[in-house]
């Protein structure tokens, strides 16, 4: 069976990441285009000895990607197109019917209440999300709370496949040298106590929360890990509550593992989260966690030991993050147990699910096969 994946960038991401990890361990003859931003994703994938084609679409207005993607799908003789994102999908979709492809599955990895990817969604974003996926066999919804928001907007419930998001834990194991290494690069002090937040920079991520913490525990340094547009208007933020000194910008990461080495306690104040990974990473690096919404901890069906969830009251979050490092400081810096839902949401869950949507579409007559005519 030969897939082309079609996402719409390969920057440092979640949606990348989770196609990178999928791609190892899918047993199919997988193939990736990026319709722009090929990032540092891109060059791990094909690290890896997976082919990825490069499109310039700059807009989610460019058509002009629409022909060279047909001619991509027609010409590999494609079974399958999986779409990833919002560009992707709507594009990717249209392509394949286009180019008469049999069968073609999407994953929703960024719905959240009232946006998408971080932008929000107009009635025509809606509108053209919901008749472009009609043109597919099946969405991944890579939650309960991604599936119930699909739901809402009109698609069919036996369209939608809940298959979660997922890690590779062994990736994400402490390391007290690389722990060293990072804050040295960093240049953080090795018995500082570090709180970590990690995401892209958007008013959505709420970061700010963090920063008005750190500002009330004294001892505290921040670090935030990833970039995006609100990346300086944190940074004079910080400035202004006077703790400049004490909050270290990363920028882009190609890989989280060596600053959550780095941290003390992991912090997620985002109230528009439809998955999580970084929790997950986190847990899985033995840090405590504290978080505003994570779906997959949510949906869990005991208390997650190590995770804590965060009060909604002002004043509890600089509370909580002197409690927890002061726990920090009194187990020797040592780390948590990785507790057992990281192990729930291993990789090759995902790829043996998304593997079994593969076969049951295939097993299926094409979508409109009477307008599309030979799949080949």
């Amino acid at each position: 069976m030969r897939v082309l994946h079609v996402i719409t960038g390969l920057a440092a991401g979640g949606a990348e990441h989770q196609l990178r990890l999928l791609l190892r361990r899918l047993p199919f003859d997988c193939e990736v285009v990026t319709l722009s931003n090929p990032g540092a994703v891109a060059t791990t994938i094909r690290a890896d000895g997976t082919t990825v084609h490069e499109l310039s679409m700059s807009s989610n207005h460019d058509l002009s990607a629409v022909g060279p993607l047909r001619r991509l799908m027609r010409d590999g003789e494609f079974d399958i197109v999986h779409t990833h994102l919002y560009r992707a999908c709507v594009f990717g979709r249209i392509a394949a019917r286009l180019a008469k492809i049999p069968h073609v599955v999407a994953t929703e990895h960024s719905l959240g209440d009232g946006l998408i990817e971080g932008r929000r969604t107009s009635a025509g974003v809606r509108a053209l999300y919901v008749a472009t996926e009609r043109l597919g066999d099946s969405t991944i919804a890579v939650s309960g709370a991604v599936a119930s928001r699909l739901r809402a907007w009109g698609v069919p419930p036996e369209r939608i496949s809940v298959i979660p998001n997922a890690i590779d834990a062994r990736e994400f194991r402490h390391d007290p040298d690389v722990r060293r290494a990072c804050r040295a690069r960093l240049g953080i002090a090795p018995d500082a106590l570090v709180v970590g937040g990690v995401g892209r920079m958007v008013p959505e991520k709420r970061f700010e929360r963090l920063i008005l913490a750190v500002r009330d525990v004294p001892d505290a340094t921040l670090l935030l890990v990833g970039d995006g547009p609100f990346r300086d208007v944190l940074k004079d933020f910080a400035a202004e509550q006077g703790i400049g000194d004490r909050v270290v910008f990363t920028g882009a990461v190609e890989h989280t593992r060596d600053v959550l080495c780095a941290m003390d306690v992991f912090a997620s104040p985002s109230d528009q989260e439809t998955f999580g990974l970084a929790v997950l990473e986190a847990l899985a690096c033995g840090l405590p966690v504290l978080y505003a919404v994570c779906p997959p901890l949510d949906e869990w069906a005991e208390p997650v030991p190590g995770a804590r969830r965060l009060s909604g009251h002002p004043g509890a979050l600089p509370r909580t993050l002197r409690a927890e490092l002061a726990s920090a400081q009194e187990r020797g810096r040592t780390r948590l147990p990785v507790p057992e839902v990281v192990a729930h949401f291993d990789v090759a869950r995902l790829a043996e699910s998304v593997g079994e949507l593969y076969e049951k579409v295939s097993a299926r007559t094409p979508a409109s096969a009477h307008s599309r005519g030979s799949s080949k």
